[in-house]
């Protein structure tokens, strides 16, 4: 492929991201590239080439305002018309990324408020594609190339980079993955075209999620069904004071384990919260914690709360009806 120099400055023009679809990591796995999956938001970058950058979340809508410290990544591209591809995130103390302190940034529209967030909790671009350079549109050129032309762009800042991927070896990046706790795996197609706007089978999720038992302790009511049914059960841990609130888990129940449920709850109902601190759930009903639950879920929130939690099973073995 020739090589891109600096050209005219020009608009780069509105370019929707591309979507990955989820499943289990590709096998064989030669013709695949692997990165990291950051546990933030989508953002896609675009910059005349003036010193000034505009950032877009994946529905289109303007967010530049929200995020001042990005645009210092201007200067760098000064002379380069671009558009990129990112996710922006929030990085802990031991550089992982933590949705929950990125939750503090998100909608944010005051300037002055922005500006002070960013210094208090400062988000950071990880760059992974490039979709347009220089005038040209980079959409049908492959992955692999277009991972060399953003190498060549050597972006790297204080809020800003372009993480390395791994050519094959899926298993162990997945292992590396799971060891570190990070999110998951994207794995990209070296041969795939930039599709926007599209979810593609060339790209490829997987999410590493967490297995755990948890005990019941209440529930509220499945909309549009009738009394008595549950749409989502309140469940704890144990800790050492007692029954610790966990979060509210409905997705995934069939409505055989509904109907179930439903017949244990009116036996184990009670009047008030058997958890030990509050759970503010409009329209909970209480019940005795004695039926346990295995779920999985992404992480656990700052809060204390499961994110992204799914109902597997209820667990007999564990469960205490006496």
């Amino acid at each position: 492929m020739a090589p891109i120099h600096p050209g005219t400055l020009r608009s780069p023009p509105s370019i929707a991201p591309m979507l990955a679809v989820p499943g289990p990591l590709p096998v064989p796995d030669a013709d695949w590239a692997f990165e990291t999956k950051w546990d933030g938001v989508r953002c896609i970058l675009s910059s005349t080439g003036d010193g000034a950058v505009r950032l877009a979340s994946r529905a289109g809508n303007d967010i530049t305002v929200t995020y001042p410290e990005l645009q210092a990544l201007g200067s760098e591209l000064r002379g380069r018309g671009v558009v990129l591809d990112g996710e922006l995130v929030a990085l802990d103390d031991s550089g992982r990324s933590d949705f929950g302190r990125l939750q503090s940034r998100m909608g944010v529209v005051d300037a002055r408020r922005a500006g002070r967030l960013a210094l208090d909790c400062p988000a950071h671009l990880m760059i992974f594609d490039v979709m347009y350079l220089d005038g040209r549109r980079l959409l049908g050129v492959t992955y692999a190339e277009r991972r060399e032309i953003l190498s060549a762009l050597g972006l790297a800042g204080a809020h800003w980079s372009a993480p390395s991927h791994v050519h094959g070896r899926g298993s162990q990046v997945w292992d590396a993955v799971v060891r570190e706790g990070l999110e998951g795996v994207v794995a990209k197609r070296l041969s795939s075209p930039y599709v926007p706007g599209t979810r593609s089978a060339h790209w490829r999720k997987t999410k590493r999620v967490e297995t755990l038992d948890v005990v019941i302790g209440g529930w509220t009511q499945r909309r549009g069904a009738a009394k008595g049914v549950p749409g989502a059960v309140l469940v704890g841990v144990t800790g050492p004071s007692g029954l610790r609130y966990a979060g509210s888990v409905g997705s995934g129940m069939s409505e055989r384990e509904q109907g179930e449920l439903a017949a244990y709850f009116e036996v184990l109902a009670r009047s008030t919260s058997p958890f030990d601190d509050p759970a503010d759930v409009a329209g909970a009903h209480w019940v005795e914690p004695r039926l346990v639950a295995e779920v999985t879920a992404t992480e656990w929130t700052r809060g204390g709360r499961l994110r992204h939690p799914v109902w597997q099973r209820l667990r007999p073995d564990l469960t205490r009806l006496d």
